[in-house]
Order: C-alpha cells, then sequence, then structure tokens
C-alpha cells in the first residue's frame, strides 16, 4: 500500500457564469467549492521537510478561482468541477485524485446543499 496525503480547501464561494436556464445565464451564480486533493506522499515528512514536499493550498484555491476562465459560461457545474480538476492534474504531476464538490448556492431554499462532487483519477499516458 503506498502512502497519499490528502489536501483540503474547503467552501470556497465563487461566482461563476454557470446554468441551463434562461434565469441563469446572464449572471453569474455563487457557488461553494470544495477540494480534496490526494498526492502522493514521501516515506517521512520531519521538521524540516520543505514546501516542495508537498503542494502550496493556495494553487487549490487557485485552480477554484482564478483559473476559471473570465466570461465563459458553464452550462453545467459539472464543467466547472472538470476544468478545475484539469487544472489541478497540469499543475503538479504529483496529483493523483482531485474530488469536487459544488453546491450551487442561488437554488437553495432552506439552507439545503444542492450540487454535484465530482471524483477524476489521473489517467496514464
Amino acid at each position: 500500500m503506498e502512502d497519499t496525503l490528502e489536501l483540503e480547501v474547503h467552501d470556497l464561494e465563487v461566482p461563476v457564469l454557470t446554468g441551463v436556464y434562461s434565469e441563469e445565464t446572464h449572471l453569474p451564480q455563487p457557488l461553494r467549492i470544495s477540494l480534496t486533493v490526494l498526492l502522493e506522499a514521501p516515506s517521512r515528512y520531519a521538521p524540516d521537510t520543505p514546501l516542495s514536499a508537498s503542494k502550496n493550498y493556495l494553487d487549490l484555491k487557485h485552480a477554484a478561482t482564478a483559473a476559471l476562465p473570465p466570461g465563459v459560461h458553464f452550462t453545467l457545474i459539472e464543467g466547472v468541477a472538470d476544468h478545475i480538476a484539469e487544472t489541478l492534474f497540469l499543475q503538479d504531476r504529483r496529483v493523483q485524485r482531485v474530488k469536487v464538490k459544488i453546491v450551487k448556492l442561488a437554488i437553495a431554499e432552506a439552507g439545503e446543499a444542492i450540487g454535484v462532487t465530482l471524483v477524476r483519477h489521473r489517467r496514464a499516458g
């Protein structure tokens, strides 16, 4: 069994152009995005282990915010999740799995969380 490390960034609120219905397509919708990224882990983390042995959490935040293309309309939030996962795979070859949870805040009526969770694994090749 290989050792792994999960990095997490949760509950980022990000305005994204998304939606199918006409009332959704003209303005960005607030999405709550959470990420869990699985990395290969070294055999040990010593007190003086450098950041290069892990991954900067800000890279995860960047993938879910600034790396989303401005002005692009995603019909489905699944497309937003896929874009985030692909960005993280391209950023770092050590990323083995990306889990993206997206909640559409605008459609909640009683505080419920309505959305999707997409899990992508690095493909060989």
